[in-house]
């Protein structure tokens, strides 16, 4: 299992929302560059990037910092945020992202979303964050009428690189994730599932990968120093 310690972007800087609530941030290191690479000394092979600006206005804003964070040497990123056309998709691979994650887009234009999965085979993720079972969009403000589990079957069988899937309830709440939705969605999925929102202690990142995840995102915790990265990478790859 591969954990993907988390950058969330707002104004240029690493930010982290409460339970995606604008209102409620907590700033961190004013230099995602330097994250980054602390990430990467802690033994991180991979990164999770969400522009937060990006996914609240409906385009990439935080351009610069991705472009940063992806030159950051023995580490891939994937990105998400306002990306809602093949254009964002095509800059987030110029610039060097390994993979674009596609959440609000998917949901409100399943049939592009498809076209584009196809187009790009093994570099679109299909981030799904829900607020109990309802699948939300647009930076979180909106619940749309998709179910979870309902989505990813929809997306089954698509040439995607993973599906993402985000419990809004649990996100920055450092309370523990959801395992049991967790669980069903990889149950239910063909596709690899990076589990994320509210992993909060070494034990979290055990117990995901005993229900059969391919990853998890790990954000506050470790901002607040009450989990260390490697030994969070540690419990990721030792034998169950």
């Amino acid at each position: 299992m591969e954990v993907w310690p988390a950058i969330d972007l707002m104004s240029g800087s690493c930010v982290r929302l409460i339970q995606g609530q604008y209102h409620k941030k907590i700033s961190y290191e004013m230099d995602p560059a330097k994250q980054a690479k602390r990430f990467h000394g802690a033994g991180a092979r991979f990164i999770h990037v969400v522009d937060l600006d990006g996914a609240k206005i409906g385009k990439p804003i935080n351009v610069d910092a991705i472009r940063t964070i992806a030159q950051t040497q023995g580490v891939k990123i994937e990105v998400g945020g306002g990306i809602r056309d093949e254009g964002s998709i095509r800059l987030m691979l110029d610039i060097g992202v390994e993979r674009v994650i596609l959440g609000t887009s998917a949901v409100n234009r399943f049939a592009w979303f498809s076209e584009m999965a196809n187009k790009y085979p093994g570099k679109l993720v299909l981030g799904i964050d829900a607020r109990g079972s309802r699948v939300a969009v647009e930076g979180w403000t909106q619940d749309a009428a998709n179910q979870l589990l309902d989505f990813a079957e929809m997306a089954a069988n698509l040439p995607l690189a993973a599906i993402i899937y985000t419990d809004i309830a649990k996100d920055g709440m450092m309370s523990g994730p959801n395992f049991e939705r967790t669980k069903a969605l990889i149950d239910a999925s063909k596709h690899p599932v990076i589990a994320s929102g509210g992993v909060t202690e070494i034990s979290d990142v055990i117990k995901i990968k005993e229900i059969g995840a391919a990853g998890v995102i790990i954000g506050r915790t470790l901002y607040e120093g009450k989990m260390d990265l490697k030994e969070a990478i540690k419990a990721s790859k030792e034998c169950l």
